[in-house]
């Protein structure tokens, strides 16, 4: 048996829909590219027949990834499995995961069928995920609950079909450590034709054992882990991929397993899901979390000093997080700027260098002395700019006191029209956002959650808003930066405009095709 294990990343599926507010298509293609540059194996970008949205999201990053495998999902229905196969016919290779509930919880009350209807089911979808692919995956969903008889005869049931993996879901997070590994183990003893397949694993965090579990399949022979950056996922969340690569790379001496993980991408790609997904990391989450290489206790600093092994088992860099803070001013040229986003991991095809150093050297006027933590809040905002974005910024200006009303005159384009409007609110922000929406003419976005945060150390550090809004029952998430609270909060909801634009325009793509295909 091959000591590869293969990374199953699940951000833009399960992760996704424990979010506040969905990804844009750009944003998720943004992540997809992260975790291909990570090493991941295998990408589940969507679920491509739950809207038109995901459907489009799912065939651009189908089209625009090379060296991942793009998987979607598909529940053990045609039309599931038929909206896969459209989507990701663009892939150089795609895969296409089926599932159907196992435990006898889910069969009785939620699918109200026999267990011998479900297998039937599951065998036919599996057949009809084969007319597209080779790669099909199968899931039995809450397979930590159900009864072990049932779950080797569906396992068996799927292989047969043509399934080239069969997944095993903690989907409730209920089993333990023992527990899950002997359902594994007891899988590879009991099923004929298991060796036709990759065994996978997909565990939930509810008990806080997720990765503890995933752990432990592995030992038992499943060479396939499904999991999200910083944990993220429904409810608890799923299985930390940054954890699992880096106890299977820190403890390989002993374990004797590997991946593909470049884990010098894992701060950055950690950053980046956490920004877009507006999903703070705890500080004392591992690997990731802000505190994971910080030392107070004067013992262990005295520790560290002497050798750097006697408090940490793994360097920051191992991670890509780079210790060196280095000053930039306005009279750095542009190859500095170049150099340093080389040293923090950048590639040049990453970003657009004019831009980020025209951002810089404003920046730079403004507070002095910039860090590596503003350039990279920078080169954010930079990915987060819509090259083809129908509202842009041309003109703020904000006026607020203690005893004046709150003002503020905004001037946007809109396509092709210079749109100016002046509004008061209850605040300098408040204004701003009336002002925007008086020039959209409607008042059809409602904002959900409005929130401030800090980039950077010091009084003049970078603002960053982040805004959930409310549009047509669907919610969206935009984030602004600058010095300027009142600036940073604009540029935030007018990234949160142009999502929404874009939506309708899928939207209404889609109608379009539908009636088409009625005529």
């Amino acid at each position: 048996m091959t000591n590869q294990v293969k990374i199953f990343d699940t951000t833009l599926r399960d992760g996704e829909q424990a979010l506040p507010a969905s990804l844009s298509a750009k944003e998720k293609l943004q992540i997809a590219l992260a975790l291909e540059r990570l090493g991941v194996d295998i990408i589940e970008a969507g679920f491509p027949v739950s809207s038109p949205g995901d459907f489009h999201s799912v065939q651009m990053i189908a089209r625009e990834i090379k060296n991942a495998t793009i998987c979607g999902l598909a529940r053990a229905l045609k039309p599931d499995i038929d909206a896969c196969g459209e989507a990701l016919k663009v892939a150089d290779h795609f895969r296409i995961h089926t599932f159907i509930a196992t435990s006898e919880i889910h069969v009785g009350a939620k699918l109200k069928k026999s267990q011998d209807e479900v297998v039937e089911m599951a065998v036919a979808a599996v057949k009809h995920a084969r007319r597209y692919t080779d790669d099909v995956e199968f899931s039995c969903e809450d397979a930590g609950r159900t009864h072990i008889d049932y779950l080797c005869r569906m396992v068996e049931a799927a292989i047969d079909a043509g399934a080239t993996t069969v997944n095993i879901p903690d989907t409730v997070g209920y089993t333990i450590p023992s527990e899950f590994g002997g359902i594994i183990a007891q899988l590879f003893n009991r099923v004929p034709n298991i060796d036709k397949a990759t065994i996978s694993v997909h565990c939930h965090n509810d008990l806080g054992l997720a990765v503890a579990n995933s752990l432990a399949a592995i030992e038992q022979g499943a060479r396939q882990v499904e999991c999200t950056i910083n944990g993220i996922g429904e409810r608890a969340g799923n299985s930390s991929l940054e954890e699992i690569a880096m106890i299977l790379q820190t403890r390989q001496a002993m374990l004797g397993f590997e991946t593909n993980i470049r884990s010098q991408e894992i701060s950055r790609t950690s950053k980046l899901v956490s920004q877009l997904c507006n999903m703070p990391v705890q500080a004392n989450k591992a690997i990731v979390g802000a505190n994971a290489f910080s030392h107070s206790s004067g013992i262990h600093q005295d520790g560290v000093l002497k050798a750097q092994n006697t408090y940490e088992i793994m360097t920051p860099e191992s991670v890509g997080i780079n210790k060196n803070n280095l000053n930039l001013t306005s009279r750095s040229g542009r190859h500095v700027i170049k150099h340093r986003l080389t040293e923090l991991g950048y590639k040049t095809e990453d970003y657009d260098l004019e831009a980020v150093y025209s951002a810089f050297l404003q920046l730079a006027d403004k507070k002095g002395q910039v860090y590596d933590y503003d350039l990279e809040a920078l080169l954010f905002f930079d990915q987060q700019k819509h090259d083809e974005a129908r509202y842009k910024l041309l003109y703020l200006q904000a006026n607020s006191g203690r005893e004046i009303i709150p003002s503020a005159t905004v001037r946007l384009q809109v396509g092709d029209e210079a749109i100016t409007k002046t509004a008061i609110g209850n605040g300098p922000v408040d204004a701003a956002y009336n002002a925007i929406m008086n020039i959209l003419g409607h008042n059809d976005l409602e904002i959900v959650d409005f929130k401030l945060d800090s980039k950077g150390e010091g009084a003049d550090a970078l603002a960053q808003v982040s805004v959930i809004a409310e549009y047509n029952g669907r919610r969206f998430h935009g984030i602004g930066l600058a010095t300027d609270i009142v600036e940073a909060g604009v540029k935030a909801l007018i990234y949160v405009i142009n999502n929404t634009y874009v939506a309708d325009q899928i939207d209404q793509q889609k109608h379009l095709q539908e009636r088409v295909a009625g005529v």
